[in-house]
Order: C-alpha cells, then structure tokens, then sequence
C-alpha cells in the first residue's frame, strides 16, 4: 500500500470545499512539479476578523462553519489527499471566466495574484479512509506531516462530474 507524508497546506475553507466537492481547483502563482499530497489545515486566515469576505457571499456561512478543523494540541485532522490532473496557465486577467469552479471572490483571487499569471491546480481530491490526527514540519505551502500516511480512499467525485468539470475548464 502506498504511504505519503508530503502535504499541502491551505486554509481549512477551502480543503473542505475541496473535500465536499464545492471546488476542483486551486490558483497560485507559481506551478507545480509535486502530483501527489495530503491536504493539511491552516487557521491562520481564521483569525483576521475580515476573512469571510474572501468567500462568495453564498459560500460565507459554508466557510464560517468550515475555518477550523479538528484539532489535538500541535495536531491537526487530515482527511483528504489529492492528485494533480491538470495545470492550466491563463492571464489573471482571465480568472473571472473559472469563477464557478471556487469559492472565493473575484477580489479575494486577484489581489492574491496581482498581475502575476495564474496557475490553475485541477485536483482530484480523496477522501481517506480513515482521517488522520498528525503535526507537520515547518513549511508555506508544502511540508511534511510527523508519520507515513496510507494513501486508500475514495474520490470525492464520480468520474463523469470530475470529467464534466475538466471538459468546462
């Protein structure tokens, strides 16, 4: 059975956006050479008393009652891992034509890029078989979580939704 400790870090939000299959996609600045990773919750944006306004309005309430996960001390639950299907590069003054794949404003995604390019992560989110209560190294957007995690689950979509979504991208 194949094991990973690599994980991304994102803000919980969003993993469970991802996880619930609200969103299939992640937009950075930078591409991507790891295919392969859990999914590990940050809070730190749960803190700022205007986070919610980097949600949809209609995603607001969703991502109040998703901004932190279950926690135990340093330790946080791991519930998802995910593949990189795709990366699609389009000008950031394009992003508003994948408005409905995410959950974020408009305003949240382009003050994030700036006039930089973006890079649009397709992920192929799983849900683990079993959640996992683990820390992680130091790291911004990847590092490593403290024991071997084995990669069984279920993807979160069925095949023809997540080949539907590929085909609208």
């Amino acid at each position: 059975m194949e094991t990973i400790t690599k994980c991304l870090n994102e803000w919980n939000a969003t993993l469970e956006a991802l996880g619930q299959g609200k969103q299939t996609i992640l937009i950075r600045k930078y591409n991507t050479s790891v295919e392969k990773f859990l999914l590990y919750p940050t809070t730190s944006y749960a803190n700022k008393d205007d986070y919610l306004n980097s949600f949809k309005k209609e995603d607001q309430s969703f991502a109040k009652k998703n901004a932190l996960p279950k926690e135990d001390g340093s330790k946080k639950e791991v519930k998802y891992f995910a593949t990189v299907e795709k990366v699609i590069e389009k000008p950031s003054s394009r992003v508003g034509a994948i408005n409905k794949f995410h959950i974020w404003t408009n305003e949240h995604v382009k003050s994030y890029l700036g006039s930089v390019k973006a890079y649009v992560w397709v992920l192929r989110v799983y849900e683990l078989k079993k959640p996992i209560m683990v820390d992680r190294t130091k790291g911004l957007l990847y590092a490593n979580v403290s024991e071997e995690v084995p990669l069984e689950g279920k993807p979160v979509l069925h095949d023809p939704e997540f080949l539907k979504i590929i085909n609208e991208l």
